[in-house]
């Protein structure tokens, strides 16, 4: 399966976007956790090859605007998963979770109406190959502690700060 292959610099590192011919977002990580980003397009996927190429505008423009307080602006892109249907149901989810509110596992697994699938939940939050877009970092512990993230425990904290800051400012 081909895919095109880009980078973008933000204010957290470069990152990797992973599109289709049509412009959907199959996968974004960040540089430095290119090995992650490969085992979840193995896994979502099977074999694949990745082309370079330059990032859609549309995707560039939006993940600009988003790094500059704009959160609503990663709102209508177009992602294109794998994943089976339950990790699915929880991507979908997790894109109904406004800028700026967290909630935790368990939730987002009574959200999803199955109230005791907390770890399924965190497993699929895990396998997720979009990040900010798909924005599993506003999934915390129960008591409140930031747990896991992909790209990094500082990254995610940057991530909900940033956007408990420009969400507070669009609620005035």
């Amino acid at each position: 399966m081909p895919f095109l292959l880009s980078r973008q610099d933000s204010p957290l590192g470069s990152m990797l976007i992973v599109t289709d011919a049509q412009e959907n977002l199959r996968a974004l990580d960040f540089y430095d956790y290119e090995s992650r980003l490969h085992t979840l397009l193995t896994r979502h996927y099977g074999a694949y090859e990745l082309q370079n190429a330059p990032t859609p505008a549309k995707i560039e423009n939006a993940l600009a605007h988003y790094f500059t307080g704009d959160l609503s602006a990663i709102e209508d892109l177009s992602v294109c998963t794998g994943g089976t249907p339950f990790q699915r149901d929880i991507w979908k989810a997790l894109r109904s979770i406004p800028a700026g509110v967290t909630k935790s596992y368990g939730e987002l697994a009574r959200q999803v109406g199955k109230p005791n699938a907390s770890r399924a939940v965190g497993l699929a939050n895990g396998a997720n190959p979009i990040a900010i877009v798909v924005p599993c970092h506003r999934i915390i512990g129960a008591t409140g502690a930031l747990t896991g993230y992909g790209g990094g425990l500082p990254r995610k904290r940057w991530l909900l700060e940033h956007e408990q800051k420009h969400a507070a400012v669009f609620a005035v």
